[in-house]
């Protein structure tokens, strides 16, 4: 529940992106819950784009000496779902329009929210992904973004870009070399393979992993800890690893663009593959959604 009635008078405007502010723990969780796929929709991308302004405006309730957020997590409303990437309905009538402009906007917008959350939307704030759903795309490139990953057992992930032609092009290069190197890096996007939250572990890129519907609990542990052992030793090695190794804006803008011309470069054969994962997109939603209803009516 929020502390501050201003903070949720701000968040009421707010449809696929379902925010709380708990200051006893000095936290914001946001949930995303995109209409009318489980993607990265434009609506989705611009209200996350509306966070930092929210953030800094000093409207919290107490919390310690400065009342401001220390964490922001992220994670999904939608069952088993976390993300299943960048919209690929959107894609198709742009690639099929050339619509050059058009892409490019899009991944702005995405390159845009992925560098907020990768730099912690110039707060001394600490992100964490919670994954407990599959994520796929750009849904695991925007898991990557965060400085702390945390993932439920058995959930899948993957960048299944390459099976249509294509690359992931809004952050997974930049962050998962990062963590891994560019070889590895290079080796788990040219795959194509789905990995289990298990695997990306063994890997070193997912932090921490939560038993089955034990994601929420499991951050909360976390958060706690770091709040009471060395908080100011933590924070500022988090500063530390940004200065030696930052992902910076111009770096994830050159990348996007050069998505931009390998999108506009796809064959129809290409488009075609594309066409069945946005079925699959549309298809996996409709089956959640109903899951979901039918757990509600029980």
């Amino acid at each position: 529940m929020s502390c501050n009635a201003s903070f949720a008078n701000k968040i009421k405007t707010f449809q696929q992106l379902d925010v709380e502010w708990e200051c006893d723990e000095g936290t914001i969780w946001c949930f995303m819950v995109p209409q009318p796929r489980p993607c990265f929709t434009p609506q989705l991308l611009d209200e996350i784009k509306q966070l930092p302004a929210l953030l800094q405006d000093g409207e919290f309730g107490p919390m310690g000496a400065s009342g401001k957020p220390q964490f922001l997590v992220y994670g999904s409303r939608l069952p088993g779902i976390f993300n299943l990437g960048g919209d690929l309905n959107l894609f198709r009538e742009l690639i099929d329009a050339r619509d050059r402009h058009g892409l490019e906007a899009y991944a702005r917008a995405c390159i845009d929210v992925s560098y907020q959350v990768s730099s912690g939307f110039g707060l001394p704030l600490t992100t964490i992904s919670l994954i407990q759903g599959t994520a796929l795309g750009g849904g695991m490139e925007g898991a990557l973004a965060a400085n702390i990953i945390v993932a439920e057992r058995g959930v899948q992930m993957g960048l299944p870009e390459v099976l249509f032609n294509l690359f992931p092009g809004m952050g997974a290069y930049s962050f998962l070399s990062r963590r891994l190197g560019p070889g590895e890096t290079e080796r788990v996007i040219l795959s194509g393979k789905t990995w289990r939250a298990e695997e990306l572990h063994e890997l070193g890129i997912i932090d921490l992993l939560a038993e089955p519907g034990q994601g929420m609990e499991t951050v909360r542990r976390y958060i706690t800890e770091r709040q009471h052992r060395s908080p100011n030793t933590m924070l500022a090695m988090q500063q530390v690893r940004k200065v030696v190794n930052p992902v910076t804006y111009e770096e994830l803008e050159e990348i996007a663009m050069i998505w931009v011309d390998a999108a506009l470069r796809l064959t129809k054969k290409d488009l075609k593959i594309m066409d069945r994962l946005v079925r699959a997109q549309n298809r996996t939603y409709t089956q959640g959604a109903r899951e979901e209803e039918l757990a509600n009516v029980g």
